[in-house]
């Protein structure tokens, strides 16, 4: 051929703009302490695997449902499963996927050998590894299950459930009547006799356990037992969990929940996606069609080789002891927090992630909110997000952060680190004056002062758990949380504005 029409070069060469962008986001992940409980730090050959050709292929439908019982060996016998898609083709609507088949097969059969539990084996698992992320998985169980106007029961968005659980503002609590469940107000857990009473009362179609801002340790025998009394289905979504569950330190669903749905970027540290599981035959086939076509097109075949790769990562012993690490340090950032006098939700975390109460920080009696204390540790290097927490009223008004441990404990952290880290966030969230002041329009805006020095000690612990300096001493450090504070230098307070 003359010539071929695919540009050839680096980022850098093609487009240095991008490369530029990407650089200066790698460097912020490296010189910053990630808390987001919904994010980890994907192994090198999981992201090698997003990298690879299985990008450009198209491959819309399943595999043979045959090859659910097949072992990875068989799977991975190409010369029968060549043959055999020779003679046999198979049910997708492309061609040229024999080997997406064996990629989509061998990624279904890893994550039912992770996940088999409570007495059931992977040959007893129907999973689904193509929703492109939870809501759409969550989404398609609904549709599989439901129909308009049935009634869902999740827990209610400001007490730590997820948007696609019903919340109004989703398409779940327009579609269906979404009758929302609570935690106790006075302990923040689950009252497992309440939710039972209001199920007997309100009779849902469906009611779903799991959730995106809980620390503690869900009773899903309670919730099979609240379903069958009222004839509903049961979805477990272990979305920030699937993790723990996956290593055996959180009960596992399955076999208990008619469905379990999950992401496969949280606390399982894969690519971004999703994946549903389930026993019930019965219920299989209805959830692949709600998938494909119900809910999307073909799926990414590049995440799904990616998924494929961390899920037998995930069969280690460097995974168990990950997991373990994650409980241990969530618990002890709690505990640390506490003793510095910040209020976590709950009482403490026994699982990835903890509330921090930013109304705990008032001085003068003006109480810091979540989303000034997210803004207001980011500026040190401490990276969260705010979120509501229970009595809260408008996820705008958020008083809580939300803190997770997955990502450091992927590099390291132990109880040393832990305590520093709970020294740097207490105090640059104690060096913080909350206060109001009239706004045109006479509304009250909430601002809040922070202290120069509270902050200069939180950047320099930051930079030492980083790695940006060798201890923790005075002088010039450069680097992305000092070039961006360069402008403030010659300030002695930061007044960052919320709503």
């Amino acid at each position: 051929m003359a010539h071929d029409f695919i540009p050839q070069g680096t980022i850098a060469e093609l487009d240095p703009d991008m490369a530029n962008l990407l650089k200066r986001e790698d460097e912020r992940q490296r010189q910053t302490i990630i808390l987001i409980p919904s994010e980890s730090e994907a192994p090198p050959a999981v992201n090698e695997a997003l990298m690879t050709s299985f990008s450009n292929v198209y491959a819309e439908g399943y595999p043979r449902e045959e090859s659910r019982r097949q072992t990875q060996a068989e799977i991975l016998d190409f010369d029968a499963e060549l043959a055999q898609y020779r003679r046999n083709s198979d049910p997708r609507y492309y061609k040229g996927v024999e080997y997406a088949d064996v990629l989509e097969a061998l990624t279904r059969r890893r994550a039912a050998e992770l996940f088999a539990a409570n007495g059931l084996s992977a040959d007893d698992l129907f999973v689904n590894v193509q929703p492109l992320s939870g809501a759409p998985a969550n989404n398609a169980v609904y549709t599989a299950l439901l129909k308009p106007g049935d009634t869902i029961m999740g827990l209610n968005l400001n007490d730590g459930g997820h948007l696609s659980h019903g919340a109004p503002v989703n398409r779940t609590g327009q579609l269906y009547n979404s009758v929302p469940y609570f935690v106790d107000p006075q302990t923040e857990a689950l009252d497992y006799d309440a939710i039972e009473a209001q199920v007997l009362a309100v009779k849902p179609n469906i009611i779903v356990a799991g959730y995106s801002a809980y620390p503690l340790v869900v009773d899903w025998s309670r919730f099979r037992a609240m379903a069958d009394k009222v004839g509903a289905y049961f979805l477990a979504d272990v979305a920030h969990i699937s993790g723990l569950v996956a290593a055996g330190l959180h009960p596992s669903p399955i076999g208990i929940a008619d469905v379990v749905t999950t992401t496969t970027h949280k606390s399982l540290t894969g690519p971004r996606g999703a994946m549903i599981m389930t026993h019930r035959a019965d219920l299989a086939k209805r959830i692949d069609r709600a998938v494909f076509p119900g809910e999307q097109g073909g799926p990414h075949l590049n995440t799904m080789a990616a998924l494929a790769v961390a899920l037998k990562l995930n069969a280690s012993d460097n995974f168990l002891q990950l997991q373990k690490r994650i409980i241990a340090n969530a618990d002890r950032l709690a505990e640390k927090l506490q003793e510095h006098g910040l209020r976590v939700v709950g009482g403490g975390s026994q699982n990835h992630l903890l509330l921090v109460d930013a109304k705990s920080v008032a001085p003068e009696g003006v109480e810091l909110n979540g989303d000034m204390a997210a803004r207001i540790l980011d500026i040190v290097g401490i990276v969260t997000n705010r979120n509501t927490i229970p009595g809260d009223r408008s996820a705008f008004a958020a008083s809580g952060v939300r803190i997770g441990t997955v990502w450091i404990s992927q590099r390291g952290f132990g109880d040393k680190e832990i305590d520093l880290l709970a020294e740097a966030m207490a105090v640059t969230l104690k060096g913080c004056l909350p206060f109001f002041y009239a706004a045109p329009g006479g509304r009250r805006r909430r601002r809040a002062k922070v202290a120069f020095a509270a902050i200069q000690r939180g950047r320099e612990i930051v930079a030492y758990l980083t790695g940006q300096i060798p201890a923790m001493v005075d002088g010039d450090r450069p680097g992305y949380l000092q070039a961006q504070a360069a402008g403030a230098a010659s300030q002695h307070t930061l007044t960052v504005r919320g709503p």
